[in-house]
């Protein structure tokens, strides 16, 4: 690697990919034709995918079919696009959850390392890239990296995902990785639980984009029987995540905590929790820009090695 290799940093989410500019659904559809219109269109080894609009159900792993290798390449376009470059020595920068980290970390590289020079085309405009390396970073500890100089003696990180929730405490500006709990009940579940109350007592379920517009901008545009169910659970939702950091032995009113991720303007609008020591991170793409920060510094030492 050299000054010219570009850092792409990719949150692959089951709900949202995150680059540090770029956000879209984590969707991808075959379209066994030449499209008509190539609005994010995908084109790979004489095949078109359709990326976006409806997600991918959520797997065991992201390594079982190359649905999640594909949107990195659209997710490498949308950066390169931005640079105005279509031809780049790529370093992925990329991130799995904290307590799958080890279990999980030769496979997503061995997987997102399949080919180590691509061509493809984005939106009709063809792209070559190869992959000098591969990086996976810890997510929930990457979405805070650039700040942690700045924390107190003791911080609990809470990266609420689209799949998962990362509970990480940093003890003098370290993690704590043995005392690091992942757990399977991110922001889709509470979708799936607003849904499964939707359809017991009124036979019908709401869109996903709708009830996540509920999440950010609230409900006005909604039924007020609707409206009713969806504010409910989110209120039972975040006093389901308020009860497993209690779980654990935290304080709520003295521990220093940190919401990330896509759950933290949930936890934020409908946890009410709003006493000094708790703070919000609601930028979606955080991790995406942690792996960006680590990445780079990583390459800065490379470079510097090497001169």
């Amino acid at each position: 690697m050299d000054k010219n290799t570009i850092v792409i940093a990719i949150d692959h989410g089951w709900s949202n990919m995150k680059t540090v500019h770029e956000t879209f659904t984590s969707g991808i559809r075959e379209i066994t034709t030449e499209p008509a219109l190539f609005e994010n269109v995908l084109e790979k080894d004489g095949k078109y995918y359709k990326i976006g609009s409806e997600r991918l159900k959520v797997k065991d792993s992201k390594v079982e079919d190359e649905n999640y290798y594909l949107l990195s390449l659209a997710a490498t376009a949308k950066e390169l696009e931005r640079l105005g470059k279509r031809t780049a020595n790529v370093y992925w920068a990329v991130g799995l959850p904290l307590t799958r980290f080890g279990k999980e970390k030769k496979a997503f590289i061995k997987y997102l390392n399949q080919n180590r020079e691509v061509t493809f085309k984005y939106e009709k405009k063809q792209y070559h890239i190869t992959i000098e390396r591969i990086s996976v970073y810890p997510q929930c500890f990457a979405a805070v990296a650039s700040q942690i100089s700045e924390f107190p003696a003791k911080v609990l990180v809470v990266d609420i995902g689209s799949w998962t929730v990362d509970l990480m405490p940093i003890i003098n500006q370290s993690p704590d990785e043995s005392v690091c709990v992942t757990k399977n009940s991110g922001i889709i579940t509470c979708i799936q639980q607003i849904n499964k109350e939707c359809v017991r007592k009124l036979n019908s379920e709401v869109d996903e984009y709708d009830i996540q517009q509920v999440m950010l901008n609230g409900a006005d545009d909604l039924p007020d029987q609707y409206k009713d169910i969806i504010l409910e659970e989110l209120h039972k939702y975040c006093e389901t995540i308020t009860n497993y950091i209690r779980e654990l032995g935290y304080n709520m009113d003295l521990t220093p905590i940190i919401f990330v991720g896509g759950g933290a303007t949930v936890m934020k609008r409908f946890g009410q929790m709003q006493q000094r020591n708790v703070r919000y991170i609601e930028d979606i793409r955080a991790n995406a820009k942690g792996f960006d920060y680590l990445g780079k510094i990583y390459l800065e030492r490379v470079i510097h090695r090497a001169g």
